[in-house]
């Protein structure tokens, strides 16, 4: 018998049953607002997983050792409060099973699915834009409005950090909100910041979500909104090595691949680097 290779999840070699971590794609951009092609960010980030050795020497892990499943790509719908609801089907299955969520998008709207379903009582987001609208394109289930329905749906604390593009009314708003900004990045250095996060939210549930556009457009370039003068691929790893650990849910969205594959790729890498974080701190 011959084996055929699948467009799963590089090492998602586990069981639904016996899997600790549950990655499923939503390919989805129907809310699109500059260029579309979100919806293929789930399978490019697949495909090039298996250009990564097993071993994160890093971690000192081997990564086929984490408990991992990928569901493949979700169904969805046209309208975005239809493909949100669809996700939180999705998700809430997954909570009462005792998994950890791993979401590929796909435009970031989706995530307002995953956070219905875990109510996390803290939101860390790493995003370009504030995404704070009320809402945009006559919806309030645009991309452009995902943390705005974040903060509706009663997360306590919310983190963005890198954002660097919003209306005045969305500014206004942040004032709210714990925001550090790419050049509040660059000038106090993401470790420091994340020593304050890490102490704000100590001892409560946490929900970390990336948005590709949160790393500065010149260093990968595939992505629907790009922004220059954003935080580093670096500086988003940073993040997932330190807030993962302590995530109950996950979701990479936004990559666009229309560029030379090093968007999916960082994509693809700071996954399995959550996957690992999370898994070492959990066996602690």
């Amino acid at each position: 018998m011959q084996y055929f290779n699948n467009n799963l999840f590089a090492d998602a070699i586990s069981s639904y049953e016996d899997a600790r971590y549950v990655i499923f794609g939503v390919p989805y951009d129907g809310t699109t607002s500059f260029l579309a092609g979100t919806r293929d960010g789930p399978d490019a980030i697949r495909k090039v997983s298996y250009n990564f050795e097993q071993f994160l020497p890093e971690f000192g892990y081997t990564l086929s050792e984490a408990g991992i499943h990928d569901l493949g790509n979700l169904e969805v719908e046209s309208l975005p409060e239809d493909v949100i609801a669809a996700v939180e089907d999705v998700a809430r299955e997954l909570r009462e099973d005792g998994k950890v969520p791993v979401a590929l998008g796909g435009e970031h709207s989706i995530t307002l699915g995953l956070y219905r379903a875990y109510q996390s009582e803290c939101f860390v987001v790493c995003d370009a834009h504030l995404d704070l609208r009320e809402e945009f394109g006559n919806t309030p289930y645009n991309h452009a409005c995902i943390t705005r329905r974040v903060c509706e749906a009663g997360a306590q604390e919310v983190f963005i950090i890198g954002a660097r593009s919003g209306t005045e009314e969305e500014y206004a708003f942040a004032q709210h909100l714990h925001l550090y900004s790419a050049d509040c990045v660059r000038e106090r250095g993401i470790a420091t910041i994340l020593d304050e996060i890490i102490t704000t939210i100590a001892g409560r549930s946490v929900y970390l979500s990336i948005d590709a556009d949160a790393i500065d457009c010149c260093l990968t370039p595939g992505l629907g909104t790009p922004e220059p003068f954003g935080i580093t691929h670096f500086d988003v790893r940073d993040v997932i090595r330190r807030i993962g650990p302590l995530a109950e849910a996950f979701d990479y969205m936004e990559v666009c691949p229309i560029d030379a594959g090093q968007t999916a790729a960082v994509a693809g890498k700071l996954v399995r680097e959550f996957i690992a974080a999370h898994r070492l701190h959990s066996m602690q």
